[in-house]
Order: C-alpha cells, then structure tokens, then sequence
C-alpha cells in the first residue's frame, strides 16, 4: 500500500465538493482498497501513545461554531480491533494502551468521507504524545513500515501549514501569505530530495518556520508518513493549495 499524509483544512471540507474533496475522492479510486487504515490526525493530540481499540468507532464532532449539518454526519467504519494489537506489537517496547473511548476525529473522518465514502473500510487512530520531540514521532513512523505489505493504508492528517491565528476567516480563498508559499516550497523541497532530517529538524528552518507551524500538532503526522518511504520511492502530491491565506491543504503520497 501507499502511505498518504493530508491537509486536512475546515471541517466543512467534509460537506463541500471542492478541488480538495475531488483530490481525495481521486485518491480513493487509483489505489487497492485497502484491508484497513490506521490514521494519525493531529486532533488526537494527547500525553502518551494511545491505539483506538473500538469495534464501532464513534463520529467524534471536535470543533464548534460550524452549520448543524455538519454536526449530524457520521462515518460509521468499524473498526479493526486486531489491527490495533498489531501496532501495539509492532511498537513495543514503547507502550501504547488501548483506548476504548476515542473514536474517528474530523481529521480522519472529514477526509475519508470523500476517500471512502461507503465507510466499508475498518479505521483505528494511534495518537500523537505531545511530549515526545519530532524525532520520536519519526521512529514510530519507521516501525510501522511493515503494515504497507499487509494491506494497511497508513494516513497522517494534519497541515504543512497551519496558523490559525492568521487564518482569514470567511475567505477560504484568499491570497496565501508569502511565508506561508515559502515555508510550503520548503517543505516540497525537502520531501522530493529525500532530506528527512531536515523535515524532522523543520522548526530550525527560520521564521517562516515559525509563522507556519507555530504549533507541532498539525505537522507532526506528516513524520510519520515520509518515515515509511523506501529507498528510491517516489514522492508525489496528489491535492494542492493553500486555505484561508494560511492552513496548506497539500497532501502527500509516498509509493
């Protein structure tokens, strides 16, 4: 299986028909279905490694202020149980209890409502340990790997670029900020030279750096995606575009 990282955006991108959702839609139809996904969404951004251990995951509505059309979806995946045993194997000695609360986050369900929309394909989440530096959440990512030859879609969620503070509400379209071009050719650069150490040691690329992921959440996912590229792979990006002046919806395809 390929390895996939998205830029998520708005939640509302779950309900829109839009260059993004079209992407996505796009990339569900040129890959083999996959046997299951396991996602790693900025939103479950928490003290600790946690695996998602539920046979019916809830539709988690983790945002507010948005139309009540949004709220009453849901994306009924079951989950894949056995999986999260595996991560657990594969990760240890690192412990990752199970979680038996957590459900699918719009970082995940907002996307693969467009990816699959039959919701046929089982779905865990592996949280993101927020005390853990940007090398930790690259080493998880590498001992992954070997869930690609086992038919597991493995998918980040989050934004190249995300800044909130900067964000132009109510104008989806408006011109991307010039930090924000810059830290995202930046970043494209480094993926198609293969320069991983760069990508994790990202917050030492200056003040654009700073400007675009002025927190690790959003970004972090996307280690753990070009952590399972193999010597040689290809790198493409399969979604395009910067949101609201400053949230990259650029999504990234390894293999």
């Amino acid at each position: 299986m390929p390895a996939v990282f998205f830029g998520h955006g708005s939640p509302m991108n779950a309900l829109e028909i839009n260059d993004y959702s079209r992407g996505w839609a796009r990339f569900g139809r040129d890959i083999p279905k996959p046997k299951a996904i396991l996602a790693i969404s900025a939103h479950w951004y928490v003290s600790g490694s946690l695996v998602s251990g539920a046979a019916a995951p809830r539709t988690i509505h983790d945002f507010g202020g948005f139309p009540q059309e949004l709220y009453r979806v849901s994306y009924p995946a079951p989950g894949a149980p056995q999986l999260a045993k595996r991560v657990q194997d594969l990760l240890a000695p690192t412990s990752v209890p199970l979680d038996m609360q957590w459900g699918l986050d719009h970082g995940t369900w907002s996307v693969l409502r467009h990816v699959f929309p039959q919701a046929d394909v089982p779905v865990i989440q592996l949280s993101i340990d927020e005390t853990q530096p940007a090398e930790y959440h690259y080493k998880i990512g590498k001992r992954l790997a070997p869930l690609r030859d086992e038919g597991v879609l493995i998918m980040g969620s989050g934004s190249v670029v995300h800044n909130l503070g900067a964000y132009a509400w109510g104008r989806p379209d408006a011109k991307p900020y010039d930090w924000a071009v810059r830290f995202e050719s930046k970043i494209r650069a480094l993926l198609s030279d293969a320069d991983d150490e760069l990508l994790i040691k990202y917050e030492e690329l200056g003040r654009d750096a700073q400007r675009s992921a002025p927190t690790p959440d959003h970004y972090l996912p996307l280690l753990y995606v070009i952590a399972l590229r193999r010597k040689g792979e290809h790198v493409s990006f399969p979604v395009e575009g910067i949101e609201g002046g400053s949230v990259s919806m650029l999504s990234v395809q390894v293999g």
